[in-house]
């Protein structure tokens, strides 16, 4: 249904003029995601100030039968916030939603609004004495909503989980308006369904986050980091289970970043160079952590490594020995995908298999596209720590990148099918959003689609919440 003027004057009565956003150029922001798959429009963007606000937008869009697309930071990679493109919908930005709300060191919980930047959680939660060890590359502008609206992995799921498990508690608006306060922090909670559990990862699908009760850690005390170089990709998953094993599972971040990764590094982005004197196929970034004042981590991540070499797992390795150091191993790992950029067009996979067939997934996945599609660069990296791999493809060197980009499709079908005959995922930690909606009618179970779609229509039966997204 068109959105009529009576109807606009409402919404902009509830946000305030000036958070009701209707100017072509203002809007803009707003309209297209991060890597530019997405363009859509929309009939307004609102930004609304508080709880109370959203509920209002979402009771009078119900009534008018006018579709919303949550958004916040808007740094997602599946088109998970963007709007489609008949201008029918509202943009609900969550961005002026962004107070803490209370924190509890002793409890170890931390209650948000949904529009707080992860970085400034991370910030408040180290001011505290504490921890939140959610952390990606989109940290410094993406929100607490959209995290857990799309179950954010990122570098520390090994050790701490995805979103999912950093959450005790949630404050929904529901698609007829009404809010659902769920914010219990509280470690035990058996009274019936875990409804929380509903929201996060739905994308917006069957409600809008407004606020969470984060979980909080010990703040780690002592941080050991090692690039570590091997010859085959075997080794690197040999290395893991060693590590986990020898530190008491202290590992906190395990992650495989290829050679022809770390060259488009060292060619792309300044200040990063080639930390070894000679090359190697594969290499994994690896972090010990501990918390306890009188437990240090140190000594076995050196025992680790020096057994790993004696034995041949590793070929070499750099030790972080500052601060400095730390950072300047990491920035090799968080700047592939911005190093990519400048190789041309790249298909992405977001896949997930068990950690024990990394490398075979790895290894056929490779094949399989050197027949298909000759010359092109696979630079798959990520989160080998809980088998979640980043399995980019640049195109080939000096080929038409609109002309590549057209196979995005035909290149999901082989890697995808690969992914799922070894009991995979085809979204480890992006989320579905427009983009992967026509893997999931392929992919999953019908009992399963059947299942969610159920769920979908008995919450929001009139579709108006983020349609298009996840499930049709």
């Amino acid at each position: 249904m068109p959105l009529d003027q009576t109807l606009r004057d409402r919404l902009a009565e509830i946000v305030g003029a000036a958070a009701c956003i209707t100017d072509p150029a203002a809007m803009a922001p707003y309209l297209h995601e991060e890597r530019g798959l997405y363009h859509g429009k929309a009939a307004l963007v609102l930004r609304p100030g508080s709880t109370a606000e959203v509920a209002k937008i979402v009771a009078a869009c119900a009534a008018a039968g006018i579709p919303i697309v949550p958004q916040g930071g808007n740094t997602g990679l599946c088109g998970g916030a963007s709007p489609h493109e008949d201008a029918s919908e509202v943009i609900l930005n969550l961005g002026r939603m962004n107070k803490v709300r209370a924190v509890d060191p002793m409890n170890f919980t931390m209650t948000v609004d949904a529009g707080c930047i992860l970085a400034e959680v991370q910030k408040t939660a180290e001011e505290n004495g504490c921890l939140f060890p959610l952390s990606l590359a989109a940290e410094g502008s993406c929100q607490i909503g959209g995290n857990l609206a799309t179950n954010a992995g990122g570098i520390n799921v090994l050790r701490y989980g995805n979103a999912r498990d950093l959450v005790l508690g949630l404050e929904v608006v529901l698609p007829d308006g009404r809010i659902w306060n769920g914010l219990r922090a509280l470690g035990k909670d058996n009274t019936g369904y875990a409804l929380r559990h509903l929201f996060v990862g739905a994308e917006g699908t069957l409600g809008i986050i407004t606020a969470a009760v984060l979980k909080l850690f010990p703040r780690p005390t002592e941080v050991a980091t090692a690039l570590c170089a091997v010859n085959k990709l075997e080794d690197a998953t040999v290395l893991l289970n060693r590590a986990r094993a020898l530190s008491g599972d202290a590992v906190t971040a395990f992650e495989l970043i290829p050679r022809s990764g770390l060259e488009m590094c060292i060619k792309h982005v300044a200040g990063v160079s080639d930390p070894f004197t000679a090359p190697h196929p594969w290499y994994v970034l690896t972090e010990f952590s501990s918390s306890r004042p009188d437990v240090t981590v140190r000594g076995s991540f050196d025992a680790l490594l020096e057994t790993a070499f004696e034995e041949g797992i590793i070929a070499d390795a750099v030790i972080a020995e500052s601060g400095e150091q730390r950072k300047s191993l990491w920035r090799i790992r968080e700047s592939l995908p911005e190093a990519q950029k400048y190789e041309g067009g790249s298909i992405k996979h977001d896949v997930a298999v068990p950690v024990s067939r990394v490398a075979q997934f790895i290894t056929e996945g490779m094949a399989a596209l050197a027949v298909h599609f000759p010359g092109v660069r696979p630079v798959p990296f990520g989160h080998l720590g809980d088998g979640n791999i980043h399995f980019n493809i640049s195109q080939p060197i000096g080929a038409d990148t609109k002309a590549y980009l057209a196979r995005w499709d035909e290149m999901n079908r082989i890697v995808h099918d690969i992914v799922v005959g070894m009991n995979g995922s085809f979204s480890a930690e992006h989320g579905i959003g427009m983009l992967k909606v026509r893997e999931m009618e392929h992919y999953k179970d019908p009992v399963e689609l059947d299942l969610m779609r159920r769920l979908k229509h008995a919450i929001d039966p009139n579709n108006l919440m983020n349609p298009g997204k996840v499930v049709e």
